[in-house]
């Protein structure tokens, strides 16, 4: 099944690199290759053979795959938009967030868990709107069904989360399964933390029948919830993050501190702690915070006092246009005047040197 995958390169970079963040020659070699999805699966570096094999026989579950990588990272950068670090992409390192990943942080744990997560989220999605040859809607979903409201049967397309679950584990998860070190364990077990937040919004939808809408007769079908609620949940298991170690046989982990709980299926894991991300460090994969915009008002993290680490800010006094004195004329129709607003804007000082930090 050598379908070409001309017109798919754009995106498959950002997805071989996230998978394999420590090959550098990923992002130009694609550009180079022919249009084949051998040519394009074989040599691409750092892909292990069931991905391979897996990119060979389905390369339009690679492109729904790819399609969504966009989709995860907007939401990590959503969920980070008011930390230090920011989930920030680095458009001319070699992977799509640099070194942050070869870190064996909270914040790889978050990442690794929004990715596996956005990976089932678009293959399901594909499977639903018919773009996949290997699936289609949940073909468990038929015939007659009860639930507290009464019968109902299945009906439209119910969302086949249980294939998209299946494919990402198989693809996203072959590289983990090679190695046997704690990095490794940390990522799988991140990886299905990030799977199973997916199917945790999996929600039944019904379409009523009968005179006036009077329900004598349903028909239901189930559908994932918009991923903004999957990465809401992946970043409050973030915030609650379990430090561990592994255990003495190397087969799993033990919590580093002994008053936590043992962590579950759906917590994410991690080993080490976070730097600041106060300054550029190479090493961490941090880009600082000069220049980042901070709320003098708040007390949170996007405080000028944390996000700027305590160097202090400069403001600016811009203005900006926005839509004022809005009316509504009926029946149908809003309408605004344009006005000019004044406002400040602060910003975090950089550090007396503005050069990378040494390795320590």
């Amino acid at each position: 099944m050598n379908a070409p995958l001309s017109g798919i390169w754009p995106w498959l970079p950002l997805l071989l690199t996230w998978l394999t963040p420590e090959v550098s020659s990923s992002w130009w070699y694609m550009r180079a290759t022919g249009g084949s999805s051998r040519v394009m699966c074989d040599n691409v570096p750092g892909l292990v053979s069931r991905q391979r094999q897996l990119c060979h026989r389905h390369p339009d579950v690679m492109r729904a795959i790819g399609l969504g990588v966009a989709e995860w990272t907007a939401e990590c950068q959503h969920q980070f938009r008011q930390h230090r670090w920011n989930c920030n992409t680095l458009d001319r390192d070699h992977s799509l967030f640099g070194r942050v990943l070869l870190r064996s942080s909270r914040e790889s744990a978050f990442v690794y868990a929004v990715s596996s997560a956005g990976v089932v989220f678009a293959i399901t999605r594909a499977c639903s709107q018919g773009e996949l040859k290997s699936c289609s809607c949940d073909p468990k979903k038929k015939g007659t069904a009860k639930d507290s409201k009464g019968n109902f049967d299945w009906g439209g397309c119910s969302d086949n989360i249980d294939y998209g679950i299946k494919f990402a584990r198989a693809f996203v998860d072959a590289k983990e399964r090679k190695g046997k070190d704690a990095r490794a364990l940390m990522n799988l077990h991140n990886n299905r933390a990030g799977r199973k937040a997916v199917k945790r919004f999996l929600k039944q939808e019904c379409k009523c029948h009968g005179v006036s809408g009077s329900c004598t007769l349903r028909t239901c079908w189930l559908a994932m919830a918009d991923f903004r609620k999957t990465g809401d949940f992946l970043w409050r298991k973030y915030n609650g993050a379990i430090q561990v170690v592994m255990n003495q046989d190397g087969t799993g982990f033990t919590v580093a501190n002994k008053r936590f709980k043992k962590p579950t299926k759906n917590d994410l894991v991690y080993f080490e702690n976070s730097p600041d991300y106060c300054i550029r460090d190479r090493d961490a994969g941090s880009l600082g915070t000069a220049g980042r915009v901070c709320n003098l008002t708040s007390r949170g993290m996007d405080s000028c006092e944390v996000m700027c680490c305590g160097r202090g800010y400069d403001t600016s006094h811009v203005t900006r246009m926005t839509k004022c004195e809005c009316k509504f004329h009926w029946c149908c129709a809003v309408r605004c005047q344009d006005c000019l607003e004044a406002l400040d804007v602060h910003t975090c000082k950089a550090p007396k040197s503005v050069d990378w930090a040494a390795p320590t």
